[in-house]
């Protein structure tokens, strides 16, 4: 089975060799690495561009235990493409199968090893950019609706961020199991898009006025559950609108981190659930890492799922496309073009 390319090619890779800005990304040549024991070799057709990859680049994960990514490193934690080699010991997988991954680095390449517990297979109907562009978001939405809140018809949750590329599929899934969907944003025109997913009602963020407007809406009541990736500036309002003995998934911090939470809030809260899950530790084996592509994929051909790639980048732009999303200027998910 040991097929693609010679031992001896060589491939083009964007690499950083230390943190920073958009500037540190370095395109070079190098060996065509090869697949080690339940390991294959992918021939990408398209990376995801995620803040991920601009966390990775920062050095935010320097000394983290769950994303053990050190530079000097090839970026690119998400990708779409075909099995050309395949190393030892791996089962059920072929030559020539198209997949997709997440939160195995080095997609920012011609080829790239994967290990096959991160792999799902995608269907024919899907294309190589749209794999590429919702295999981490979309994974990422499904466990936290289905696996962290456990969502049930008649549920009410409240989505921070809801017109970013994981807050739309929240929405969207979140209304596909019952649930009535209150939504965040940062304008009009990011509360439209929340709404045009499915939200309920859009609000803006308003200095944490939110939270009275969803304890209004809701009755005096609270959500039973907060999805919040903005952190700092959100996170203690969030509390605020979250019914007693509820849960507030706080998933990523956008704005900055909580240095200084006492437990003894989340008490006067309402006795609050508060967790700070990662995707890592919810992809346990091929069998799960399938099961959420199946879901994203089955909704994405049935039509109950709407995911647009908002732009294409070629392999040269990738220090352009970093920017883009490091500034904000960018809505919706971009996907790095490697063929």
């Amino acid at each position: 089975m040991q097929n693609g390319p010679a031992s001896s090619a060589r491939m083009r890779a964007i690499r950083i060799e230390d943190y920073g800005g958009p500037e540190v990304l370095r395109r070079v040549e190098m060996a065509i690495p090869e697949p080690g024991p339940g390991e294959v070799l992918v021939r990408v057709a398209c990376a995801g561009v995620n803040f991920m990859d601009v966390h990775t680049r920062q050095g935010k994960y320097r000394e983290s235990r769950t994303y053990a990514v050190r530079a000097p490193c090839t970026l690119g934690m998400e990708g779409a493409g075909e099995i050309v080699r395949v190393g030892p010991r791996v089962d059920g997988l072929r030559l020539g199968e198209r997949v997709a991954w997440c939160i195995s680095w080095g997609a920012y390449a011609d080829y790239a090893v994967v290990p096959q517990g991160r792999l799902a297979r995608v269907p024919r109907e899907i294309p190589d950019d749209l794999a590429a562009a919702v295999i981490f978001q979309g994974s990422t939405a499904q466990y936290l609706v289905d696996d962290v809140a456990h969502l049930r018809p008649g549920d009410t949750c409240l989505v921070h961020a809801a017109a970013g590329g994981i807050g739309q599929i929240l929405v969207q899934l979140a209304k596909g199991r019952g649930v009535t969907v209150y939504a965040t944003a940062s304008s009009e025109d990011k509360a439209d898009i929340a709404r045009r997913a499915g939200a309920d009602l859009a609000l803006p963020y308003a200095d944490g006025g939110f939270a009275d407007r969803i304890r209004e809406a809701t009755q005096g009541r609270g959500v039973d559950v907060v999805f919040d990736a903005v952190g700092r500036s959100t996170l203690r309002d969030s509390f605020r609108c979250t019914r007693t003995r509820g849960l507030v998934v706080n998933y990523g911090s956008v704005s900055g981190s909580i240095a200084d939470l006492d437990p003894y809030e989340l008490g006067e809260a309402g006795s609050l659930f508060l967790t700070r899950p990662r995707l890592a530790d919810y992809l346990a084996d091929s069998a799960t890492v399938q099961r959420r592509a199946d879901e994203i994929f089955g909704r994405l051909l049935d039509g109950s799922l709407r995911v647009a790639v908002a732009r294409h980048y070629g392999f040269d732009e990738i220090e352009q496309a970093h920017a883009a999303l490091e500034e904000r200027r960018q809505l919706g998910k971009s996907v790095l073009i490697v063929a």
